[in-house]
């Protein structure tokens, strides 16, 4: 491990902190090891959990509304500084964005708003996908960064097991897609699309039919970097044996500086 900065990070929509902690979580945390810990969906408080894993610095971002939402980073490293929100105006009661900064890159934690049953907050979620691409342009002038999260969207067909039964729900709209699509074209990389190119790899799944059991799942949690990082990223995988939500944790490792 650097000395300065996390070089694993481990990101996971764990749909309920409190949940999870009682399905494992400490245990494949200690067996993981990871330098920093990436959670989104956490929908708790500080005081309704206490310390999570000893050893690691506690960076929350809770949601106003109780058990919604919600960030928390669990790092070994302490950052340099820690920002809370984005400079957009609409993320300050969902704790959707955290920021930490380390001396050569920022780690952003994030968990994008979901478009909703009907396309009903579709709008709003064009709106904060533009506003949070422009708060990563702002850190990508001052130093490289890595992004992670739930960004609940499957980017490409390859990216979703049922794309045609699938095409303008939520996660799978047009205008999701080419918000993720304009983050990438203003040079940031999904970091595992470096390692693996074929369909079938999922990070969410439905909880009805047996989805997981069968792999009819979604990948629309990612590991995200600047270009400037390429040559840092040793791998990105996708840890689909690990249970305890419907989402499955994904793993960045980096080179050190």
């Amino acid at each position: 491990m650097g000395a300065c900065e996390p070089l694993r990070i481990v990101s996971w929509n764990v749909n309920g902190l409190r949940s999870i902690l009682g399905k494992g979580f400490r245990d494949f945390a200690h067996a993981e090891g990871a330098d920093a810990f990436c959670l989104q969906e956490v929908r708790a408080l500080p005081t309704q959990v206490g310390e999570v894993l000893p050893g690691y610095d506690h960076l929350w971002h809770p949601a106003a509304k109780p058990g919604y939402s919600g960030t928390l980073v669990l790092t070994r490293v302490p950052p340099l500084r820690v920002v809370r929100d984005m400079p957009f105006g609409k993320d300050e009661a969902e704790g959707r964005v955290l920021t930490c900064e380390y001396p050569s890159f920022y780690l952003v934690t994030v968990y994008t708003p979901n478009a909703r049953h009907g396309l009903t907050r579709l709008r709003y979620r064009q709106a904060w996908d533009e506003g949070f691409l422009a708060y990563l342009q702002d850190l990508r002038a001052t130093k490289g960064v890595v992004f992670c999260g739930d960004l609940n969207v499957a980017h490409e067909e390859r990216d979703l097991a049922r794309p045609e039964d699938n095409r303008g729900n939520p996660g799978f709209t047009d205008e999701e897609r080419a918000g993720f699509s304009s983050i990438l074209g203003a040079g940031f990389l999904d970091t595992f699309r470096l390692f693996s190119a074929e369909g079938g790899h999922y990070t969410w799944w439905s909880y009805r039919g047996g989805a997981r059991r069968r792999n009819i799942g979604w990948r629309i949690d990612y590991c995200c970097v600047s270009g400037d990082l390429k040559p840092r990223v040793a791998e990105a995988s996708i840890l689909s044996e690990v249970g305890g939500s419907d989402h499955c944790p994904v793993r960045l490792v980096l080179a050190p500086s």
